[in-house]
């Protein structure tokens, strides 16, 4: 246990550093009064959830623009909820513990990151002039067990999968110069801080996998895969295709059984889901889940 603290202040102390020197505030960085461009895309055409398909050729230039916000702020939307389901399990994680700790203090940091990450999201999708897209009940509901009961291993893989596919289309998003100039800098923002929460996950499960026993090894392989499942499935909330005239249920269907869409998941996904199998949390019946969430 001494060894495995160590290592916890060893990363906390490096991303204290990191975040003093390297953090944006969205409120001053972004200039949120400045016009979107238009007929820009807000996303790359081949990212989107129809590219490729008859529903996606039928579609005007305006259309598919339209389309592409609406997906953009549906990703975000789903952000906001996956992030403050993250704080909730972060407090969990650091409750009871040292709070002279640099890992506590890292820990409570990010929790303010995501804060700032969360309100940048909300007016993002705000100046778009787009709804906020909620998830399903289903997925709402598997968001409050987890927020009530998620453990180390749990906390840190779950997060590392909705982090990780987030931001390699942020990646992408933010170096795309064809693309809307509020989704770049937004993006931009949000990859450079994320980037050391990336590092705390990955570390932190690291510690919680190598020390975890076989039985809760296989309980967290089955909500670790549901939690993939549910983030997948999130991403582009059905209702968004009203906002271009389409059937939300028919088109969800389409865009479900369009390969171009399902290996943009797999594309988003390949780091973190790489870093699991090694990880030995896509093993067994949950693999299963992970092919239901296209990223296996």
């Amino acid at each position: 246990m001494p060894d495995v603290a160590a290592a916890r202040e060893v990363t906390a102390a490096r991303l204290l550093k990191i975040s003093a020197g390297n953090s944006y505030d969205p409120e001053v960085d972004i200039d949120w009064s400045a016009p979107q461009p238009a007929g820009v895309m807000y996303a790359p055409e081949r990212r989107l959830s129809l590219h490729g398909t008859p529903l996606w050729d039928s579609l005007t230039p305006e259309q598919r623009v339209e389309l592409s916000k609406h997906e953009v702020a549906s990703i975000a939307s789903i952000g906001i909820w996956f992030e403050v389901l993250l704080m909730r399990m972060l407090l969990r994680h650091v409750s009871g513990m040292d709070p002279r700790s640099e890992h506590v203090q890292y820990a409570l940091t990010e929790i303010g990151d995501e804060c700032r990450h969360s309100i940048m999201f909300g007016r993002m999708i705000d100046a778009f002039g787009a709804p906020a897209y909620r998830p399903a009940a289903v997925h709402r509901a598997l968001g409050r067990y987890l927020g009530a009961t998620a453990g180390g291993i749990q906390t840190f893989a779950a997060a590392l999968v909705a982090e990780e596919i987030l931001d390699a289309l942020q990646r992408e998003a933010m170096a795309d110069e064809s693309l809307q100039p509020l989704v770049r800098m937004v993006s931009r923002i949000h990859v450079v801080e994320e980037a050391r929460h990336i590092k705390f996950a990955r570390d932190e499960l690291a510690r919680q996998v190598a020390s975890a026993g076989r039985t809760r090894r296989l309980y967290c392989q089955i909500i670790v895969a549901r939690a993939a499942y549910t983030v997948t499935h999130t991403l582009i909330n059905p209702h968004a295709y009203a906002a271009v005239g389409l059937d939300p249920a028919r088109t969800r269907e389409v865009a479900w059984a369009n390969p171009h869409f399902r290996e943009t998941l797999r594309w988003a996904g390949t780091r973190v889901t790489t870093y699991l199998q090694e990880l030995g949390l896509v093993e067994g019946p949950a693999q299963r889940i992970w092919r239901a969430a296209a990223l296996i």
